[in-house]
């Protein structure tokens, strides 16, 4: 009498649904059973493994999505419905919350309609190198619709076209969510290659920013003097800390008398719980600062004002725990502190910039003070010293180019600097000495 476990493992009875696990002639494992698709429709789906472990591991993740209500995406299906499945069983999980956001407005506003009515085996590299094109040329106010839904037409619709085009940036990031999404089809077994990373669009230009000089530095500073959130505007332009980082400190981050800050979170508003605290951007940006000592006594006079409001607000008073807050206690919103740091350049007369070049105010000005790429990069939480060099690299091209002019001052001759020969009477100049 055959016993259960006597029985080979490829030719077990496995429950209903379930689906069937056996061993190939190739000594490989093969998995298969029916699972949702698109268009509410069932498929046989066949996965593959070294071994039976492995294959039923598949199967069973598979048929786990599929009984959530969401479509295996097939080679058969199209982009478009590959993109919502990534983008619901995927991204969702492995992004951020914004930037899931950012990827899905990206998908509907430009993946979709361009490429979502191919087959995604069928996409070829000259399917999205047209498409890339076709993007870059065409204006967005009249592709998208927005100009016959105005109320008077301004652009196509008034045949007078505004050639309001994608930046190349903009462009850059499009193409790096399609990438993103076929480097996962890859993964997935849907398709063999990655189509769009044979796609070149060239390496577009980084932003440019206008940091403060040193002397609007300080007329900026004067004119924070005796605002509630002067330590705030403070501590972003000495330690150059992200506008999340600084409103989602905490006073228990802070070690006044030691003079450092523990940066570990920042806050920022997300589409599903509002105004919340989240890890730093990356593990580099987790980090621990020193503070200067202007801040230090910012930061106590600060505390004290803090714990007036509490003692005023009394019962309405909403405990945070966050050292930069609303009268009441409460955190603060990123628009609202944008608020107050344009009114403040109004009111210095300072050209308008934004809140972040703060950020990149406090670098130029250290490295033009000498100060090595290294410590800088460790103050801003970059992720690798190449970031750093990067975005600053026009700085760095200046200070070698003073240096380079200081160095040349100071090998000249004391009659090439006099323009004459030297007669006696004054004694002979000294080269500047290099920086």
């Amino acid at each position: 009498m055959t016993t259960p476990r006597d029985t080979p493992a490829s030719r077990r009875v496995r429950a209903n649904g379930d689906g069937t696990v056996y061993q190939r002639k190739d000594s490989r494992w093969e998995a298969a059973g029916y699972v949702l698709a698109p268009g509410n429709t069932r498929k046989r789906v066949r996965v593959y493994g070294t071994t039976r472990k492995e294959a039923l591991a598949k199967l069973t993740e598979k048929i786990a999505a599929s009984n959530r209500g969401l479509p295996v995406p097939s080679a058969q299906g199209s982009v478009a419905a590959y993109l919502t499945y990534w983008l619901d069983a995927v991204a969702v999980h492995q992004l951020r919350e914004n930037t899931h956001t950012r990827y899905t407005a990206v998908a509907r506003l430009y993946l979709i309609p361009g490429l979502g009515r191919k087959k995604l085996a069928k996409l070829t590299a000259k399917d999205v190198r047209t498409w890339l094109n076709h993007l870059r040329t065409t204006c967005q106010c009249c592709t998208r619709g927005l100009d016959t839904a105005r109320d008077e037409p301004l652009c196509c619709a008034a045949e007078k076209c505004c050639s309001k085009r994608l930046s190349p940036l903009t462009l850059a990031y499009v193409h790096s969510v399609l990438k993103s999404a076929l480097e996962h089809a890859v993964r997935e077994e849907e398709i063999p290659r990655n189509v769009a990373r044979n796609v070149r669009t060239g390496t577009p230009r980084p932003r440019r920013f206008e940091p403060l000089t040193a002397d609007e530095a300080r007329t900026f500073l004067t004119a924070t003097s005796g605002h509630r959130l002067q330590p705030l505007f403070e501590l972003a332009l000495h330690t150059g800390l992200r506008k999340g980082e600084l409103l989602g400190l905490r006073w228990e981050d802070l070690d006044l008398a030691g003079g450092t800050a523990s940066i570990r979170r920042t806050l920022q508003r997300t589409n599903s719980s509002g105004l919340t605290a989240l890890p730093t951007k990356t593990k580099s940006s987790e980090r621990r600062i020193a503070l200067p000592t202007p801040c230090l006594r910012s930061l106590e006079q600060h505390l004290n004002r803090q714990r007036q409001e509490h003692e005023a607000a009394g019962a309405g008073w909403k405990d945070s725990g966050y050292v930069f807050t609303r009268p009441d206690g409460a955190p603060i919103e990123g628009s609202t502190l944008t608020r107050h740091f344009n009114t403040l350049l109004r009111q210095a007369r300072l050209r308008r910039i934004r809140f972040h070049d703060l950020r990149h105010s406090a670098a130029t000005l250290l490295l033009e003070q000498g100060v090595e790429l290294v410590v800088i990069k460790e103050l801003l939480g970059h992720a690798h010293i190449g970031v750093t060099a990067t975005v600053y690299a026009h700085v760095r091209l200046r200070l070698q180019r003073d240096a380079i002019d200081l160095l040349g001052h100071a090998l000249r001759s004391p009659a090439e600097i006099t323009g004459g020969p030297d007669d006696g009477d004054e004694p002979p100049l000294v080269g500047a000495a290099v920086r």
